[in-house]
């Protein structure tokens, strides 16, 4: 009976321990003065798949983001492309700067892939593809920096 107390205050405190803890990966507001929720989407693409990677994306993330920007969800988007070549472990292919309406919205853009592609086994095929294709990503909430201010 002893041990069994001993392991349930363990794990009570475990998870007392857990809740009272920050959230990880928590989002971040916009800076004082900035409009919107920005964020960066970085790719790096498998060597000999970039025409085929960028007409999925195409394909599928324009439409996207452009009807998000109709609905006002996201406020713009840019997409850029290196013209020379880099080293290869900072290298990017492409990087699509998104700036959202809020937080909120950003969340709110996911369920336009269902309303703009209903062939929902077509488009999750293309996807699978598409990210297989993929060597490297990541999501990045972003802010301009007001250089005539301090930090």
């Amino acid at each position: 009976m002893r041990q069994l107390s001993i392991v349930f205050a363990a794990v009570l405190a475990l998870v007392l321990g857990l809740a009272a803890a920050p959230p990880i990966a928590q989002a971040q507001a916009a800076k004082p003065g900035a409009e919107g929720y920005q964020v960066e989407w970085m790719y790096r693409v498998k060597y000999g798949h970039i025409d085929e990677w960028w007409d999925l994306f195409r394909k599928y993330e324009f439409p996207v983001l452009d009807r998000a920007k109709a609905l006002g969800l996201v406020l713009d988007y840019k997409v850029f492309r290196p013209t020379q070549h880099m080293e290869e472990t900072g290298r990017w292919d492409y990087r699509v700067e998104i700036t959202y309406k809020d937080y909120a919205s950003s969340g709110k853009v996911g369920a336009l892939f269902n309303e703009l592609f209903p062939d929902s086994a077509t488009r999750k095929r293309d996807e699978k593809l598409r990210w297989e294709m993929t060597a490297n990503h990541w999501d990045l909430p972003i802010y301009q920096v007001d250089v005539t201010k301090s930090r």
